[in-house]
């Protein structure tokens, strides 16, 4: 088994790391549906933003590696649980597809405004990246947003599925704000946003689908997760198992 790569607590390799993360960990999950999801087309859809996704996770990984000497693939496998920096939302079980569907309209419209932000940044490669993956980050947005409608203000089943979605999910909502040292950083350097400002408009754009769908935000809890601070969920390592299994059996492997 390959020995775990030892990270840099650099703030700016850690800001990429919690956007590269994020973008990987979702994508993981989403790929979970290949095979299962309610019909042909959504199966293949949800299979596209998955690769959406790990397609931003390579670019930012790579950006984060190079201070370290580190490439996507190493970052991408061989951290331990502690170094990978995403929001615990992301990493939560598959759920049913009520649940996928909002969790990706809650992510999707935080990248959205998180890629319209970093359009601006004084990291020019991460501009660039950003300046691609906006174009992605609305198209997820708006596929959540119109399954979200159609299940919400839809039958009774898929209705209470959403209202238990949003009960198990929204509380999670929290740490896509929640404000550290690093933060501080990217904004005082033009790196990137603090992510607290990034909460009205996600927010606002939240009510406005919730309201067509004809569903209500649950109230606001002092809970905040701490996924990007590196203490995860129990369901975070049980994912990595996997998703780091071939790396680890075969160090080095290629194809």
């Amino acid at each position: 088994m390959n020995s775990s790569i030892q990270m840099t607590d650099d703030p700016v390799t850690q800001y990429l790391l919690r956007l590269g993360d994020t973008c990987l960990i979702l994508g993981q999950r989403l790929g979970e549906w290949c095979g299962h999801a309610p019909v042909l087309e959504e199966d293949i859809a949800l299979a596209n933003i998955a690769l959406d996704l790990i397609g931003q996770a390579r670019a930012l990984l790579t950006h984060a590696g190079r201070s370290g000497g580190f490439d996507e693939d190493q970052l991408a496998f061989l951290r331990e649980e502690r170094d990978y920096l995403n929001p615990t939302l992301v990493e939560l079980p598959r759920g049913d597809f009520a649940f996928t569907v909002l969790r990706n309209l809650m992510v999707s419209t935080w990248l959205k405004l998180m890629w319209a932000a970093l359009a601006d940044s004084s990291d020019a490669e991460l501009a660039a990246i950003a300046g691609k993956a906006i174009k992605e980050a609305r198209y997820h947005q708006q596929h959540s947003a119109d399954w979200l409608v159609r299940l919400g203000d839809g039958t009774a089943e898929s209705k209470k599925r959403c209202e238990l979605a949003l009960s198990a999910l929204w509380r999670y909502a929290a740490e896509l704000f929640d404000d550290d040292a690093i933060d501080a950083a990217a904004h005082a350097t033009g790196l990137g946003p603090a992510w607290s400002s990034l909460q009205r408009p996600w927010r606002a754009e939240m009510a406005e689908v919730l309201a067509e769908a004809m569903l209500a935000a649950p109230e606001d809890s002092a809970f905040c997760s701490t996924g990007k601070r590196g203490v995860h969920s129990e369901h975070m390592g049980r994912l990595l198992a996997e998703m780091q299994h071939l790396q680890r059996s075969f160090p080095g492997g290629a194809w």
